[in-house]
């Protein structure tokens, strides 16, 4: 039983990831004169922007299925911590979707929320993946907190706005990948 809760919660990290990826991309690709430099990632999300249905779907769609994940692994990883840090990411995750840029403060605080925990939870995970994956795993979620302090602090680096925004985001997405593939081979 621990092992096929952990594939199903493999396939569901997995299938929120990638959906949301390819969401991300189509909406980015169907926004008007959209900037992966000068725009946000919640822009495409607006309630005015034809990406908006999309975007706020794909979003909401990873936040559940990366907390519905937990549930599935609560067998497998004892950590409470990590296991904490998974239902938040996607509980924010979860927000980014259903209050959108338009929602200013309390749409920042989802957002935050999302970012903050995917990256811990990345650097958790160590524990529960082999060298050489343990590594990347950290290497990913504090690359991902270092490009949220820059983010917060208007340090950009050159990539704009939206690019240090996707430095945040990316390195997560691919520790989710990853991670899923190791739990589906278990």
């Amino acid at each position: 039983m621990k092992r096929l809760n952990g594939k199903v919660a493999g396939a569901l990290i997995f299938v929120g990831a990638v959906q949301f990826i390819l969401g991300m991309l189509v909406a980015e690709c169907v926004y008007p004169n959209y900037s992966v430099a000068n725009h946000y990632i919640s822009d495409l999300g607006k309630l005015d922007a034809v990406s908006a249905p999309l975007f706020n779907t794909s979003v909401f769609l990873l936040g559940l299925l990366v907390a519905v994940s937990a549930y599935f692994l609560r067998q497998i990883v004892r950590n409470k911590v990590f296991l904490g840090f998974l239902v938040l990411c996607g509980v924010g995750a979860m927000g980014v979707g259903i209050f959108p840029e338009d929602f200013g403060i309390l749409h920042t605080i989802v957002s935050l929320i999302a970012f903050l925990f995917g990256a811990l939870s990345a650097i958790a995970s160590y524990k529960y993946q082999k060298p050489p994956l343990s590594y990347f795993a950290v290497i990913l979620g504090l690359t991902s907190l270092t490009a949220l302090i820059l983010f917060a602090t208007g340090i950009h680096l050159g990539l704009g706005k939206g690019g240090m925004e996707r430095m945040i985001a990316y390195p997560v997405l691919l520790w989710a990948i990853a991670f899923s593939g190791h739990l589906l081979k278990e």
